[in-house]
């Protein structure tokens, strides 16, 4: 996860400073509020040039920040393309429905589930690689990958698939992986 690597923090921290300084200098350029609270500005705005210098850099590391993650996606889709399958399958995510939770909707924005799918697609579609896209009530995850079964009380928080009927034990994500990789179309 190229949000979790030490650049990417580094810069989130710096912004959230660099920001901090520009609502200041904002907040000392304001004489008073009218009765709708809009402000009364001691000087004009396009008049402050240390204002526009702060923004500049805001702008700068915001740029920064997107170049960053950009690169990332560009070299993962490369590498999974790279290492050309005969298919490659994709979870059909309710992104929209992930972004109203509060907690998560930062992380997930961050993550640009689109422009990955985007890219794997025209990547795929250079290298003569197809694409299918998973249902999205298909359950990868609570399949048992070896006999079939479908455990219907796994939580979130169950990091190792064990399957009541086989036995079979393994790591929650690799056994939707090869669920997915198993994937037919109906």
């Amino acid at each position: 996860n190229i949000n979790k690597s030490v650049e990417v923090r580094r810069l989130e921290k710096k912004l959230k400073r660099e920001q901090r300084k520009a609502s200041r200098k904002l907040e000392t350029n304001i004489r008073s509020h009218d009765k709708n609270r809009r402000p009364i500005w001691i000087r004009p705005l396009r008049e402050c040039k240390n204002l526009e210098k702060q923004n500049r850099k805001i702008r700068l590391i915001h740029k920064r920040l997107t170049d960053i993650r950009n690169n990332y996606l560009h070299q993962t889709t490369s590498e999974i393309v790279k290492t050309k399958p005969s298919q490659i399958v994709m979870e059909d995510l309710n992104v929209k429905g992930m972004m109203k939770n509060k907690h998560l909707s930062e992380a997930i924005a961050k993550q640009k589930f689109y422009e990955f799918k985007r890219q794997i697609q025209y990547k795929a579609e250079m290298y003569g690689i197809k694409v299918i896209k998973a249902d999205r009530f298909y359950a990868s995850s609570k399949t048992c990958s070896h006999c079939g079964h479908v455990k219907k009380d796994l939580k979130l928080s169950d990091r190792i698939y064990v399957c009541p009927v086989c036995g079979a034990e393994l790591d929650r994500d690799l056994n939707a992986a090869v669920n997915l990789a198993n994937y037919k179309t109906a």
